[in-house]
């Protein structure tokens, strides 16, 4: 599985972004995809996440409400919708790929095996 992700950029303090992941080869039914954020010196942290078979989402507290991710399958393609950023949401983003996860560990970075190349979002203040 390979993972582009996309769509990062330089944006105001309640402004939009809209992060794509591109997936290509095995993405199957017991697939969960997922956005992690890191900023320098810290660990990676979760965002969302999305399973394949029931569409079920998740979100980290911190973004829930302002943050939805999406999928259009047909283009095997994840979005992250962010609105109302923050000063804080600022941090480079990664999409990850895993399987057959359980929910108390779709928040472990450790669980996803695939990674895209991560695209840096900033929000100026």
């Amino acid at each position: 599985v390979q993972l582009q992700a996309s769509g990062g950029g330089l944006v105001q303090a309640g402004g939009s972004l809209r992060l794509s992941c591109a997936a290509s080869g095995r993405t199957g039914s017991d697939s969960t995809i997922a956005w992690f954020r890191q900023t320098p010196g810290k660990e990676r942290e979760f965002v969302a996440a999305r399973r394949y078979a029931t569409s079920s989402t998740y979100y980290s507290d911190s973004v829930k409400g302002r943050f939805t991710i999406t999928s259009y399958n047909a283009k095997n393609t994840v979005y992250l919708q962010m609105n109302s950023l923050k000063p804080e949401d600022t941090a480079v983003y990664y999409c990850a790929a895993g399987f057959r996860l359980i929910i108390s560990t779709m928040r472990i970075p450790t669980s996803y095996i695939y990674w895209g190349q991560g695209t840096q979002v900033t929000v100026s203040s």
